[in-house]
């Protein structure tokens, strides 16, 4: 029952603090092309790491990284008024690379298929060859 709560608790506050960030955020640092990825809850409902995808440079992820760490105690502030809970949980802002992660994975998978694609195609024409031309004895 406690695994379904904070499950739910966990969509919640990543739609709420999500809605907050993108309404209520007015850094600059802070990108448009920031997602809230998940929300992590912790069993006491103290503290919540936001797990945040940021589509830009290296000097882009950080700097919203760290203007969102800024705004931490805003953002919370914020999403209370929207969520009703006897304590708020303090947040804690992590950059989430699995997207980055994922796309490599799928990047490294297409060219081992290419790869594979080309040994077998190498491999049917060694085969034709042989069957074409027979061994002169």
């Amino acid at each position: 029952m406690a695994v379904q709560r904070t499950d739910r608790l966990n969509s919640l506050l990543k739609e709420v603090i999500s809605e907050v960030i993108k309404r209520d955020v007015r850094n600059p640092h802070v990108t448009e092309l920031v997602t809230v990825t998940r929300v992590q809850i912790s069993k006491d409902l103290h503290h919540a790491k936001v797990y945040i995808s940021v589509i830009g440079t290296e000097q882009e992820k950080a700097a919203t990284i760290e203007a969102l760490r800024s705004a931490a105690g805003f953002i919370a502030v914020n999403a209370s008024q929207k969520v009703v809970m006897r304590y708020f949980p303090e947040l804690t802002f992590k950059l989430d690379d699995s997207v980055e992660k994922h796309m490599r994975i799928e990047e490294l998978l297409g060219k081992i298929s290419k790869e594979r694609e080309s040994r077998q195609k190498d491999s049917s024409s060694d085969d034709t060859e042989e069957h074409e031309h027979p061994s002169d004895s």
